[in-house]
């Protein structure tokens, strides 16, 4: 399920609610690509603290961590940083699964 919002300058972003496939694929990369900076530095550092310890075995586990609630997360920075749902239905969606 997706939503769009909308900031007060018309920029409309696209996000999926729910599970992150595209965190559990790419990790760490997905925050930097869609400019999300702070996350992105926050998975990239628990990703390389894990390795450092488990041999590189338990940045599985942070990845699938993060994977449960970056969509979430992205959201609602979004949110703070002004965004606003586009239509009535999005207010909907937000309000039903956040």
């Amino acid at each position: 399920m997706r939503v769009r919002l909308e900031n007060e300058y018309g920029n409309i972003k696209e996000c999926k609610i729910g599970f992150s496939w595209t965190v559990f694929f790419f990790g760490f990369f997905v925050p930097f690509v869609r400019g999300d900076f702070k996350w992105g530095v926050i998975m990239l550092l628990a990703d390389v603290i894990t390795a450092i310890f488990t041999f590189g075995i338990g940045t599985v586990f942070i990845n699938f961590c993060f994977c449960l609630f970056y969509n979430k997360t992205y959201i609602n920075d979004l949110l703070s940083k002004g965004y606003k749902p586009c239509t009535e239905t999005d207010e909907s969606i937000l309000k039903q699964k956040m």
